[in-house]
């Protein structure tokens, strides 16, 4: 673990402020996490438009190629966020401990739920001390797999499984996800689902947002910039 901590100078009578940095989140890890943002949006704002589709076009069909683009967006941004996850499940192998706390939540750990109860009544509002972590708090990490790496590999399941009846017999799509329709009984009912797990994801992400705003002010550890830089800021303003 790297750290460094660095102590700013204050004026007679000031408390002094003390700063904590802790290198987290490698490289690779973060590039994957603001290319998974940028498909989320793409395929959310896509996804909508597919479902409930823009109204005809004035002019010639030969002169519009508009849900075209809008479906190629969609396809595109889903193989890139599939491969993305595809290597940030390899990076939990090879990457530092923090990484893999993405995938493995220590669910038999009675002092994890303790503290992921403690986490949840200051979400609540219901305590005014919070605790710090370098990494993901308890009732994050249950978040983050539960919700997130949950929803994302139903949304590339089902996806590619209507990709697949587009492609049609014999494609990699529906050779490798054909099952998926029958399973769940028809396309129309893959296609309803897909669209619900669509809101899913843009509920945890608006939750996500907001959880990660509330802590960069609250509870004096970064968040936001850790994502960007790689370092977790912890500041303790209690005078020396």
């Amino acid at each position: 673990m790297t750290e460094q901590v660095s102590q700013t100078l204050a004026q007679p009578g000031e408390q002094v402020r003390r700063q904590t940095a802790v290198y987290v989140y490698e490289a690779p890890l973060r590039l994957w996490h603001w290319v998974t943002v940028l498909c989320v949006i793409t395929l959310c704002i896509s996804g909508y438009f597919i479902g409930s589709p823009l109204p005809t076009m004035p002019g010639e069909a030969s002169d519009h190629f508009l849900m075209g683009y809008i479906r190629f967006a969609h396809f595109a941004a889903g193989y890139v966020l599939a491969i993305a996850f595809v290597g940030r499940i390899y990076w939990a192998i090879v990457g530092n401990h923090h990484a893999r706390e993405l995938f493995l939540v220590p669910l038999h750990k009675k002092r994890w739920w303790q503290e992921a109860y403690h986490e949840l009544r200051w979400y609540l509002f219901l305590e005014k001390v919070p605790k710090k972590y370098i990494g993901h708090n308890p009732l994050g990490q249950l978040a983050m797999f539960g919700i997130f790496v949950v929803g994302i590999i139903f949304m590339i399941v089902t996806g590619f499984a209507l990709y697949g009846e587009g492609t049609g017999a014999g494609s990699w799509a529906n050779n490798w996800f054909g099952w998926v329709i029958p399973m769940m009984g028809q396309s129309q009912d893959v296609h309803t689902w897909h669209h619900l797990g669509m809101w899913y994801i843009i509920t945890f992400v608006m939750i996500h947002v907001y959880v990660a705003i509330r802590e960069d002010i609250m509870s004096r550890q970064s968040l936001i910039s850790t994502m960007v830089g790689g370092w977790r800021m912890f500041k303790d303003d209690k005078p020396d």
